[in-house]
């Protein structure tokens, strides 16, 4: 058990997060919806927040910015072994030009826990 522990605590048998959305096409100002799905690792641990940022990509400058964030506090546990869902809404800026041959967007997760590593997770979206 307390070997276990320690690999935890640095990424070996950790619990994951993944997003997942309802759809992955949407237009400037819509709403995003879907859930953050929470798989326990080996061992039980306490969640301490949930970051989500979206992300926008432009290969031609070859430049990378956060275009909004949002953050879920919690004082949760994840058992190990087990699976929560915790829903995630997010509305998209009616300003972000359109998804192109060298514009991206990414949500990019952030599952962070009292103890241990963090778990990341990134979904590619289009906007039209």
């Amino acid at each position: 058990m307390i070997l276990r522990r320690y690999l935890s605590l640095v990424g070996i048998g950790s619990a994951e997060i993944d997003l997942i959305l309802q759809k992955d096409t949407f237009k400037a100002g819509d709403s995003v919806g879907g859930y953050f799905l929470i798989k326990g690792g080996t061992i039980e641990q306490q969640i301490k927040q949930i970051d989500c940022d979206l992300v926008l990509m432009d290969q031609a400058n070859g430049i990378e910015k956060v275009i909004d964030s949002t953050t879920i506090m919690l004082s949760a546990w994840i058992d190990s072994e087990a699976s929560n869902k915790v829903d995630f809404t997010f509305k998209l800026p009616e300003s972000v030009p359109a998804s192109s041959r060298d514009i991206s967007y990414r949500f990019t997760t952030k599952l962070t826990f009292d103890e241990g590593v963090e778990s990341f997770d990134q979904d590619i979206i289009k906007i039209k």
